[in-house]
């Protein structure tokens, strides 16, 4: 070998190591939820960071989405959440096809809100005294004497459980599980608190809402009489560690990836591991877009503003994907 060649070979080696991921593409997947966007480009720029070459997301509803990346027809999502989309992780093949290793986003709350004015003044504080007439007719907003539960589209994984719960709180002669565009829903039912009127409604953390109608200030959660899950989270204590039990149980979000590409890998397998996000600073970010700053570019320039802030933290991943990748290529030496 001459001399000239070595350096050559020494930075192209540097290279390697800085740029584990030079020369592969990977394509992203997330829900058509616009809040979702913010979690899934800070998870792109490290990849790109890597050195990897990342396809614009592509838009797949959840059930989807993880068949899509247990197949390998997508490489990442970064909005899986568990146990909420336990059924899902499960149809497209578990463990067995999907890679699911450290918490990205931790603590996630859901369950079932009502006005506090209207909390207070008739004392409801559980769901199932919406099985009393006089109280659901207080939360009607058609006109057919039935209390309007605002719930979450088909495909997001918390309407199966709010069909459950309904039947089995019997409530399905004084409920109406009002579904469609979530979104749209909400709106709607913002403008009615704001005219002073009841509301009732499904809602989950991280999300824009809990940062405008507030848990304990505007809103109050209501308590279910007692667990009850569907499907494979059958038997699931849903009460909560402070003693409350509001029908569901806490959530992390995970990224999960597809299993055999994260074996091939390493450096990736592991930026998804230690990836962590604080779930405040999700809410925050999709308050922004909730008050108008809900263009690519508005979201583009959140995810770069939390990168800045968080630099050292940014950094730190960088770095133990890169050790990753290191590893692994001396091991099979």
């Amino acid at each position: 070998m001459g001399l000239s060649q070595m350096p050559a070979m020494a930075a192209n080696a540097a290279d390697a190591d800085a740029l584990p991921g030079k020369g592969i593409t990977v394509t992203p997947v997330k829900s058509s939820l616009a809040e979702e966007t913010f979690q899934t480009l800070l998870v792109m720029k490290a990849m790109q960071r890597l050195g990897y070459t990342v396809k614009p997301y592509e838009e797949l509803e959840y059930p989807l989405a993880h068949i899509a990346v247990a197949n390998g027809d997508a490489t990442f999502m970064a909005n899986h959440w568990n146990p909420h989309h336990s059924e899902f992780y499960k149809a497209a093949g578990g463990d067995a096809k999907l890679y699911r290793k450290g918490v990205y986003s931790a603590g996630a709350a859901q369950g079932y809100m009502i006005d506090r004015k209207t909390s207070e003044k008739y004392g409801i504080t559980k769901l199932s005294q919406l099985a009393d007439p006089k109280l659901a007719k207080l939360f009607d907003s058609d006109g057919d004497g039935r209390a309007n539960l605002i719930g979450p589209n088909a495909g997001r994984g918390g309407e199966a459980v709010v069909w459950h719960q309904i039947d089995a709180f019997k409530l399905k002669d004084t409920v109406h599980y009002t579904q469609g565009n979530y979104p749209a829903l909400i709106a709607d039912t913002l403008a009615r608190f704001k005219q002073g009127k009841p509301v009732l409604y499904y809602a989950w953390t991280p999300f824009w809402l809990s940062n405008v109608l507030r848990p304990g200030q505007e809103v109050v959660w209501l308590e279910v009489p007692f667990s009850a899950m569907p499907g494979v989270q059958a038997g699931a204590d849903t009460k909560m560690p402070n003693g409350k039990n509001y029908g569901f149980p806490l959530n992390n979000e995970y990224i999960v990836a597809n299993k055999a590409w994260a074996e091939r890998h390493p450096a990736a397998a592991r930026l998804f591991e230690v990836m962590s996000i604080p779930i405040n600073d999700i809410s925050t970010q999709n308050r922004l877009m909730h008050d108008g700053q809900n263009q690519s570019a508005d979201v583009e320039r959140h995810a770069n503003g939390w990168i800045k802030a968080h630099q050292a933290t940014f950094d730190g991943w960088i770095e133990e994907a890169r050790l990753a990748a290191k590893a692994a290529k001396v091991a099979t030496k």
